[in-house]
């Protein structure tokens, strides 16, 4: 399997993706190429990420059975219902109201209600909810964003990609420590950038 030769081994995460048909997150002129290693268009500009950036993304994070998580940017749903086989609880923000509503659509066929889903400005987080021991930014900052870094629980992890342009951007794990704050970088990636605010 192409996960595992890319590092992947955390069977939990490949059992979730597994279970979790990517075909129903893609419009319908994209269904021949829902298993492929690539992102897909799905409207308002928007991707839905490729299973293997998902897969090394969540692997990165080790959410544990018991984790509470935010995702920044719903999108299609398609990472946020893989996240809900691994943690808890889960609440994602999406700026597109149409994206949202679609994704609360596949929420409810899949069965998955540890899923809490709002339209919101994701660069502000949800800090009504917080503090979460997870944080996933499926968009990329210029710089580690502080909100959302102060939204972690001690010991909690946040991945954000980070970078001025696509092809600079690095994905980053941001760790909150007792005194503050470590980050490292993982491996070169590429998103759309994190904008504040809602959709029009």
């Amino acid at each position: 399997m192409e996960m595992r030769r890319s590092g992947v081994h955390d069977r939990r995460i490949i059992a979730a993706i597994e279970q979790t048909p990517r075909e129903i997150f893609v419009p319908d002129a994209f269904r021949d190429r829902a298993y492929e290693m690539t992102a897909l268009p799905i409207g308002c500009s928007q991707t839905v990420t490729d299973p293997l950036e998902i897969a090394r993304t969540v692997q990165a994070l080790a959410p544990q059975s018991n984790s509470k998580m935010l995702e920044i940017g719903t999108g299609s749903g398609y990472q946020a219902s893989i996240l809900a086989r691994v943690c808890k609880r889960i609440y994602t923000i999406e700026r597109f109201r149409s994206l949202l509503a679609e994704a609360e659509k596949r929420f409810t066929e899949q069965k998955l209600f540890n899923v809490i889903s709002q339209v919101g400005d994701g660069a502000r987080g949800w800090p009504e909810q917080a503090p979460f021991d997870r944080i996933v930014v499926s968009a990329a900052a210029e710089d580690i964003p502080p909100l959302l870094a102060d939204q972690l629980a001690t010991g909690g992890v946040m991945l954000v990609p980070v970078g001025d342009t696509p092809v600079d951007q690095r994905m980053i794990r941001v760790t909150r420590t007792e005194t503050g704050f470590d980050s490292e970088e993982l491996w070169p990636t590429r998103f759309v950038p994190l904008t504040e605010g809602t959709a029009p």
